[in-house]
């Protein structure tokens, strides 16, 4: 099997942004990940019925990453978790293209037997990064600090102090900025952490 490649949270940034400048170059938000999965890449996006109950997983590429396959319910009814799903399969794309095209496989059966040939550190790189850029690629930085400032400014014209009600504030940003990037409160926590964003309004 190929060897699974280590990219540093900062790689990874700079792939996503690479990716963003080609793919999102007006900086649209949110940004039209199914689109560009579909459009610019041309690839298939395959719902199936009981992909996660059966499998345990919400979406999975096929070895010639020319279809994405996911799970119908998410599909249909979890418009945030699709959107993750998808930008997280085109990670993986972008990241482990060499990977994929050394392990032929077209089934769920055969994508786990790949899955399952990897050590569990493997594994675990594997799914770290395709997070990561999902996150990264779904919440661009520049963006994020934008409309986090904006939400900020809103809160304190409203006569609300930030430090004296910082948890019941930030519940309400990460609420609507979840809205606004059409992503689940989780992501956007995780990026508003890990960028220091949040941070940066302490005093």
């Amino acid at each position: 099997m190929a060897k699974i490649p280590i990219h540093s949270y900062e790689d990874l940034r700079k792939k996503a942004d690479e990716f963003l400048v080609t793919y999102n170059p007006s900086g649209a938000i949110p940004v039209p990940i199914e689109e560009i999965v579909e459009f610019d890449f041309g690839i298939n996006v395959v719902p199936v019925l009981g992909l996660q109950r059966e499998f345990e997983v919400e979406g999975f590429t096929s070895s010639d990453l020319k279809n994405i396959y996911v799970d119908e319910y998410v599909y249909t009814d979890y418009l945030n978790r699709y959107r993750f799903t998808l930008a997280h399969e085109i990670g993986h794309i972008i990241l482990h293209r060499n990977l994929y095209n050394a392990n032929r496989f077209s089934s769920i059966a055969g994508w786990k037997e790949f899955i399952n040939s990897m050590t569990e550190e493997e594994h675990g790189w594997l799914e770290y990064q395709g997070y990561a850029f999902a996150g990264l690629v779904l919440v661009p930085r520049e963006s994020l600090i934008k409309h986090t400032s904006e939400l900020v400014k809103k809160i304190k014209g409203k006569k609300i102090s930030l430090e004296q009600n910082w948890d019941f504030a930030w519940e309400l940003i990460i609420a609507h900025l979840g809205k606004a990037f059409q992503v689940s409160s989780s992501v956007i926590e995780k990026r508003v952490d890990k960028d220091g964003i949040k941070e940066k309004y302490k005093k």
